[in-house]
């Protein structure tokens, strides 16, 4: 198993920047990918960008050029640095894991985006 534990979430306003960090534990040498995801109030889970064990990285249209992802192995832990962040932004920040078939999710933290 795979646990995970976002931070980083908070209130920005129109145009700011925020770094979201997701730390891992327990059985992380199997994980295979690791992603965020985000989920707006009233919408559907969708995702944000994607990391994989290789480094190589998927961004969803509506963030690319804005967010980054990244990671560091010795901590066990990938980022999310979003900048030049718009009131669309708004979500609860999900990170994910996949190990074989399973995924592992955190229990997320909220980006508000607002004056």
């Amino acid at each position: 198993q795979v646990q995970l534990v976002e931070s980083g979430g908070g209130l920005v306003q129109p145009g700011g920047s925020l770094t979201l960090s997701c730390a891992a534990s327990g059985s992380i040498f199997s994980i295979s990918v690791m992603g965020w995801f985000r989920q707006a109030p009233g919408k559907q889970r969708e995702l944000v960008a994607i990391i994989t064990r290789g480094g190589n990285t998927n961004y969803a249209d509506s963030v690319k050029g804005r967010f980054t992802i990244s990671r560091d192995r010795a901590k066990n832990t990938i980022y999310l640095q979003m900048n030049s962040l718009n009131p669309e932004d708004t979500a609860v920040y999900y990170c994910k894991s996949r190990v074989r078939d399973m995924d592992y999710w955190g229990k997320g933290t909220l980006v508000t985006v607002s004056l």
